[in-house]
């Protein structure tokens, strides 16, 4: 696309596209570190987006950008996640005060339409120059002076020419960069759609569980079940390529049709009111080749994105933003450094990526059900679970051995299953 720009390039230390978690966060941390940093965002908040239910590791980074006590007025405390199996009506809490790391044992679920307009305006107060209603339209590979080009759009038509020094792509699902560069991956082991909208008057968790997020386990797919302000839930259908297939009709029609034949979603439904359009989303998962080149940084969604049955997309994305500022930074001090921080960063990404995919990629699995279902806390796997779903992606020894622990018994009554020996009660 080649688009006309009058004049030399408005000069900024790093412009960052999209201003969503991920872009809002590295932004206010880079402005906190005296760089003059550029937010661009295409919309204009609030706008709509999915992904409502945060983990607790989010609270360090809230803590960090100085923003915990707003995020505790606009959110619903989530003390953690239940599981229900539609195949045996059971149910199992997760809570989060029961993981091995309990410095943080709690979370919120909030409207991403208010959660994503207060890290954007606090960007903005940080001293940012955040700009709504601006779609980028080109970034070239070299700029001049060790600088990049960047071209936006704002609605009024007018074109405005940027020269950072680095570029951070928090584009979310619009996957910019990786687009333009060819970078970007589908996960064919994990091909999901999905469907969902916000409801009025579903019956909801009470007693010390109350405000947790629920996963209701269907044959070929499961519905997550976001408690928010003013009695709204979102609930929406998380499916396979065989759940979705040789479907013609409408998405309303889908999405009731699955609540229907959930034995245990149900009954949770039958005094429920749909209070907003409905919503879909295909191909959930992939992932970009690279994360990074020369002077730009892809982060959050923008580098790659997971099937969401464990709520880590605001955390990917939150951590990302705080990974790419620092390889911002220091890259404008010094290319060298930024480079080793950039490879750090995206083994950091592409191992919390792969240790949820881990468990991600087989929650359709009878086995893997069935060790979810029944938790077994021997060598602390219980433990360990609920502490890789409460946001702890780091690789410490304690987290390790109980992961390693719970993936070696999976193995295990797997090839039971294979040679039909019975596996029920193994991990229970």
């Amino acid at each position: 696309m080649n688009v006309p720009a009058a004049g030399p390039g408005e000069p900024c230390d790093v412009l960052v596209i999209g201003g969503g978690p991920a872009g809002s966060t590295a932004a206010s941390l880079l402005a906190g570190q005296g760089r003059d940093v550029v937010l661009l965002e295409k919309d204009t908040h609030p706008r709509f987006h999915i992904g409502e239910s945060l983990l607790p590791r989010n609270l360090a980074i809230f803590d960090r950008l100085g923003v915990r006590d707003a995020v505790d007025r606009i959110g619903v405390l989530k003390p953690g996640a239940e599981m229900i199996s539609d195949v045996t009506g059971k149910r199992v809490d997760f809570n989060f005060a029961t993981g091995i790391d309990r410095c943080f044992t709690y979370s919120y679920q909030v409207r991403r339409s208010e959660f994503d307009a207060l890290l954007f305006s606090h960007a903005a107060r940080q001293g940012v120059r955040a700009m709504q209603a601006t779609r980028v339209l080109e970034v070239d590979r070299v700029g001049t002076d060790r600088t990049r080009s960047v071209l936006a759009r704002q609605t009024d038509g007018t074109v405005r020419h940027f020269a950072p020094g680095f570029v951070l792509d928090a584009s979310g699902r619009d996957t910019f960069l990786a687009n333009r560069l060819r970078l970007k991956q589908a996960d064919k082991s994990n091909n999901t759609a999905a469907v969902y909208a916000h409801f009025q008057g579903v019956d909801r968790r009470d007693g010390e569980m109350a405000g947790c997020v629920s996963i209701h386990l269907a044959l070929d797919g499961w519905f997550w079940l976001i408690p928010l302000h003013d009695g709204i839930t979102s609930v929406g259908f998380v499916g396979t390529q065989a759940a979705f297939r040789n479907r013609s009709g409408r998405p309303e029609a889908l999405l009731q049709e699955r609540i229907v034949s959930s034995r245990t979603l149900r009954p949770r439904m039958t005094r429920a009111s749909r209070v907003s359009d409905i919503m879909t989303a295909g191909n959930y998962s992939y992932r970009a080749r690279t994360s990074w080149g020369d002077r730009y940084m892809l982060i959050g969604d923008a580098f790659g994105f997971v099937d969401p049955v464990f709520s880590s997309g605001v955390m990917l994305a939150m951590m990302g933003g705080t990974l790419g500022a620092e390889v911002a930074h220091a890259w404008l001090n010094d290319a060298a450094e930024g480079q080793r921080l950039a490879r750090r960063a995206e083994r950091q990404m592409r191992g919390a990526m792969d240790r949820l995919g881990w468990l991600i990629y087989r929650i359709n699995d009878p086995v893997m059900r069935h060790m979810l279902m029944t938790p077994n806390n021997r060598f602390r796997m219980r433990d360990g679970v609920v502490s890789l779903l409460a946001g702890n992606f780091d690789n410490r020894a304690a987290l390790r051995l109980s992961l390693l622990s719970f993936r070696s018994v999976y193995r295990l009554m797997s090839l039971a299953a294979r040679l039909g020996l019975p596996v029920a009660g193994a991990a229970g």
